[in-house]
Order: C-alpha cells, then structure tokens, then sequence
C-alpha cells in the first residue's frame, strides 16, 4: 500500500503562487509516476501535471510555463510549484501515483491523497 499526503494548500492572490507537497510512504517510491489533479464541485477531476521515475514531466495546457512538477526520491515527495495563479486554479489538488509511465488520465493511477484546497482570490 502507498499513502500519500498534500500539503501546502491555502489562499493567495491572483498573480501569487503557492507550492504544493506530497510525501509518500509504504511502496518503493522511486518506481511510481506520479501526478497531480483538480477538482472543482460537480466537475470531473482533470489532470494537471506528472513526472515519471527518472524526471520526465508532461502538463496540462492550462497550467504549462506557470506550474512544475519535480520529485526527490530519496525524499519520496513531489512537489507542485504554482506561479502566477488564477482564480480559475481554484481547485482541490490531489496527488497520485501509479506502477506506470507517464499518464493523463486519473483512472490510470493506483493510489490518491486526500486533497489540499487551492483558493486564489480575483
């Protein structure tokens, strides 16, 4: 079993960023991608970057050149860095991991984190 938990969620301002962290225990670290996704109520959860073992990385279009995804594996945590935030990021972040590769799609991962609420302020 792998638990992930998010932290770093809060409030900011339009423009502000904000870093999101998720450390990771049970399972060997270092053989997951992972990856984070938002959710808003009554929408589906979308994808918002990854990153596989080795530090490839794929994102959302919404969120390329404002976001990075990186990971420290002998840390077993991921990191979200979130810059020039927009009210439409608000979203609950969730953290994922998966025994694959790189992947968009939240049904292609095994494990999730509770979420952390992102609110940016127009």
């Amino acid at each position: 079993q792998v638990q992930l938990v998010e932290s770093g969620g809060g409030l900011v301002q339009a423009g502000g960023s904000l870093r999101l962290s998720c450390a990771a225990s049970g399972r060997t670290f270092s053989n997951y991608a992972m990856g984070w996704f938002r959710q808003t109520p009554g929408k589906e959860r979308d994808f918002v970057a990854a990153i596989n073992w080795s530090g490839v990385t794929n994102y959302a279009d919404s969120v390329r050149g404002r976001f990075t995804i990186s990971r420290d594996n002998s840390k077993s945590t991921v990191w979200l860095q979130m810059n020039s935030l927009k009210p439409d990021d608000t979203a609950v972040y969730y953290c994922a991991a998966r025994t694959g590769g790189l992947s968009i799609l939240s049904t292609h991962y095994d494990y999730w984190g509770q979420g952390t609420q992102v609110t940016v302020s127009s």
